[in-house]
């Protein structure tokens, strides 16, 4: 059987990721010249937009074959706008790499990705970057590592001359591999902390045997350094990886099993799935299941399940191996491998295949601004175009979630920031031949019950049709999210009827009483019946909008606004000029670090006060200073303002009209 290794490049925009995937694949022979970011020659930046900015935008997949192992390479995006890629990339890894440059340290988002990783409990490798660039500094990066993460790290690599020309890197001999090993496992293995503990090492093949399975089991994190640029310490990296990584057996299923982590269309091919297979087999004109990912809660409940619904079988016509643009046929994708599977229409990106044997997944995105599109020449007739556009690329990037109801003469969606806009815009000229104009963004918000308290609504007129409901709300910690509960007897309301309740409050959480989506509490279904005679089975899905939102009307709530975590580091002169911005900002900072003359100073700021500070810090500090941010967290809004967001569709506080427009005699509401 072959050996597949799934990796993943990941880290902060202009760490070198492509350039690294450019080297690996040129040393394997996968490609005749390693390519250039600059130049836009990359194998792993196909699209124009790529080739023009010089910068990753969409995960590319490629393979290469090392020493017997067939090494299947995921090239994600660095910039946070793309950081979706990342998310759904990681679902698909056996383990990741993780590039940090040995100039710029650990920037923020490689930090979120370092702790998603944890999160995931996904093995890593850390390849140091730019060692050869003046102010390389391998050793203050290590202690940043050791800092944000629980990991042990073990240092393969041997380094002189850091940061110049004459420069040398190798990996450590077996002695010094038993010494460094012993070391580094001594904190999490008892065999290597009795060896530490007796000043012995461990054997070369024991050692090599624990530090395998430690990084299997994501407790400790190889280091190995290089420069991607110059092809430097290129070799060493990859004989590791095959040498001490776990491969696609550490995922493996009996079943069969695969995540969609990629969506992209064609004009000949259609909708194009990029699937990391688990188990089984799928060969071309095979049908398979599609599922959706999930809904997992850390919180168990005994409330009646939501009724599953069947899956969607689809027909796959063709099977190919991408290596950036250039595609072959295969006609069949084994377990353990990555492949491009056509024919599947109905799938989009974090689908699941054949079954949800391997569905764990780990959060890295929060969208917290939201943007109108409409026509650049403002024709209402190219709004549907416009529609089915955006749904499409929702399917390639569920986060920007179009929106858009027929009769509305503009569409909304979610983004990150501006560069994915500006992406959207060349994608969408290029791909469709629309010109959209983007309105300035708005903030999302969101919402929570103010209180504890109960939710109410019973529908028992115009008959026929009866169904009650009663919740019981209750207010819990920001990032709790929102949990369910309460089983009530079959004999006073049907499980199937308890089933249809739960199937809709969770769509009842998209809007609430300001129209924007309600998170962190706990419902329990406390109260509800039905009438054997007079309840049809859609009555709850009338009931339960009601109670909801009459439960919020009488209880309040409360507005939540998103955060940032923003890090600035700059001359320390320009320190108080800095913390001025952050406290007009309403913003929240630690006392700074200071070395060699730099300050670096971390926040938390709100989003909405924060967007234009890029281009005053930029202006500030002569282009001095270099800012990194990531989203933080939600916390109750404090600008005093009313934070509206317009509803779509009926409001079920009207209750004549929703009764009408659920009960299909109001037509079309636009």
């Amino acid at each position: 059987m072959p050996t597949f290794h799934n990796i993943g490049i990941l880290a902060h925009v202009d760490s070198g990721k492509t350039t690294l995937t450019e080297q690996l694949l040129y040393l394997t022979g996968a490609i005749r010249n390693a390519g250039s970011v600059d130049a836009g020659t990359a194998a792993t930046d196909s699209l124009s937009v790529e080739k023009q900015r010089g910068i990753s935008v969409r995960t590319a997949t490629a393979s290469a074959e090392w020493k017997g192992v067939t090494i299947n390479i995921i090239d994600t995006p660095g910039h946070i706008d793309f950081a979706g890629e990342v998310e759904r990339a990681i679902s698909a890894l056996d383990y990741a790499v993780v590039i940090v440059s040995a100039v710029e340290g650990v920037r923020a988002h490689t930090e979120n990705i370092l702790k998603l990783l944890d999160t995931a409990k996904l093995p890593r490798i850390v390849f140091i970057n730019k060692i050869d660039r003046t102010g390389a500094d391998t050793s203050s990066v290590i202690n940043e590592l050791k800092n944000i993460t629980s990991q042990s790290y073990l240092v393969l690599s041997q380094l002189e001359n850091e940061g110049q020309e004459n420069l040398t890197v190798y990996l450590a001999d077996e002695e010094a591999f038993r010494l460094r090993a012993t070391q580094a496992l001594a904190d999490i293995n008892d065999e290597a902390a009795d060896a530490f503990l007796c000043d012995e090492l461990l054997t070369y093949e024991r050692a090599t045997e624990l530090v395998r399975e430690e990084i299997s089991a994501s407790r400790l994190t190889p280091v190995v350094f290089g420069s991607a640029k110059y092809a430097i310490g290129i070799e060493d990296f990859a004989d590791t990886l095959v040498k001490l990584m776990p491969d696609s057996a550490r995922r493996a299923t009996d079943e069969l099993c695969g995540i969609i982590f990629k969506i992209e269309h064609d004009k000949n091919l259609g909708k194009i799935s990029h699937i990391r297979l688990f188990g089984g087999e799928i060969a071309n004109r095979d049908e398979v299941a599609l599922f959706a990912p999930e809904e997992k809660s850390a919180v168990k409940t005994d409330a009646v399940e939501v009724e599953a619904k069947p899956p969607v079988k689809e027909k796959v016509s063709q099977i190919k191996k991408f290596c950036g643009a250039r595609s072959t046929d295969t006609g069949i994708l084994v377990g353990g491998d990555v492949a491009a599977v056509c024919g599947l229409p109905s799938a989009k990106t974090g689908n699941f295949i054949g079954s949800l044997a391997v569905s764990d997944s780990a959060r890295l995105v929060n969208p917290f601004l939201r943007v109108k599109v409409t026509p650049s020449d403002s024709d209402p007739l190219k709004i549907p175009a416009l529609a089915a556009a955006l749904g499409e690329l929702s399917d390639e990037e569920p986060y920007i979630d179009a929106k858009w109801e027929n009769g509305q003469k503009e569409i909304t969606i979610s983004t990150t920031g501006k560069i994915q806009l500006e992406v959207l815009a060349n994608i969408l000229k290029e791909r469709y031949d629309l010109s959209a104009d983007f309105s300035p963004p708005t903030v999302i918000y969101k919402e929570t019950p103010a209180g504890t308290g109960f939710a109410r609504a019973s529908y028992t007129m115009p008959k026929p049709c009866w169904a009650v409901v009663e919740f019981l709300f209750e207010p819990m910690p920001r990032g709790y999210g929102v949990s369910y509960h309460g089983r009530l007897p079959s004999n006073q309301c049907f499980y199937r009827y308890q089933s249809h309740i739960r199937t809709s409050f969770n769509s009842c959480l998209e809007q609430g009483l300001y129209g924007w989506e309600v998170t962190d509490f706990k419902c329990t279904l406390v109260g509800g019946e039905h009438h054997t005679i007079h309840t049809h089975p859609l009555d709850f899905f009338v009931c339960t909008p009601m109670a909801f939102m009459n439960g919020l009307s009488e209880i309040g709530s409360t507005i939540l606004e998103p955060l940032l975590k923003i890090r600035v580091t700059a001359p320390e002169e320009l320190s108080g000029k800095i913390f001025s911005e952050i406290i007009k900002m309403g913003g929240e900072y630690d006392t700074p670090v200071i070395r060699s003359g730099i300050a670096t100073l971390e926040a938390i700021v709100p989003v909405a006060t924060s967007m234009n500070f890029p281009e005053r810090l930029a202006t500030l500090s002569s282009g001095k200073a270099v800012l990194s941010q990531s989203f933080y967290g939600y916390r109750e809004c404090r600008d005093g303002a009313e934070h509206i967001n317009p509803r779509r569709g009926v409001n079920p506080l009207d209750r004549s009209k929703w009764i009408l427009w659920a009960r299909g005699a109001l037509g079309e509401i636009l």
